[in-house]
């Protein structure tokens, strides 16, 4: 309920309390989503030459943004339940982007295989398929590091993680893919 930016009790509350109580994280989230946007922006002269990339590109940050977000609420989790520490943090991590790493490469080749046939060009699989695997490492390593960051500094990371890990995998993805797009297709 925290990493949504809601209360238990919000169901009986004021809906003018309900907007206060939610209101700075969608501001919060909105800045990171122009930031999103930005990064979009400086390939706009790509996805012009293939308008294919603007079909695909939420392809690859939702699955990052899904990755991510499972594997923050296993770290929030775990932070909670002071089952993750400072002495097992390295191992958690490293497993995190392990996974990131495995399921990065088997939804790469189905992306991949899906894109290639989707569209008939091998080389927007092969983009497709290598930002695939590039935001799904970083959504393992931001999933469990960002709630750990959070925590010691202070904040709540049951609160304000997931609006941080959706601005990296969006904008990580999309540079990612974009960014092999321009590299590799034109």
């Amino acid at each position: 309920m925290r990493l949504g930016g809601v209360s238990e009790d919000d169901l009986y509350q004021a809906a003018i309390t309900t907007t206060r109580a939610r209101f700075s994280w969608l501001v919060v989230n909105l800045l990171t989503a122009i930031l999103a946007s930005v990064v979009i922006g400086l390939f706009d002269a790509t996805i012009q030459q293939a308008v294919a990339l603007a079909v695909l590109m939420p392809i690859v940050a939702s699955m990052g943004g899904n990755a991510g977000t499972q594997t923050l609420t296993v770290t929030v989790r775990a932070l909670a339940t002071k089952e993750l520490t400072s002495t097992n943090a390295a191992r958690v991590i490293t497993k995190e982007v392990i996974v990131g790493c495995f399921n990065g490469v088997v939804f790469a080749v189905l992306s991949g295989l899906v894109v290639w046939f989707w569209f008939e060009s091998q080389m927007l699989g092969i983009v497709i398929a290598s930002a695939m695997v590039i935001n799904m490492i970083i959504a393992g390593f931001a999933g469990t590091t960002i709630p750990i960051m959070l925590e010691r500094a202070g904040a709540d990371p049951a609160i304000a993680s997931s609006v941080f890990l959706t601005t990296v995998t969006d904008v990580v993805g999309f540079f990612a893919f974009l960014g092999l797009a321009t590299l590799i297709l034109l």
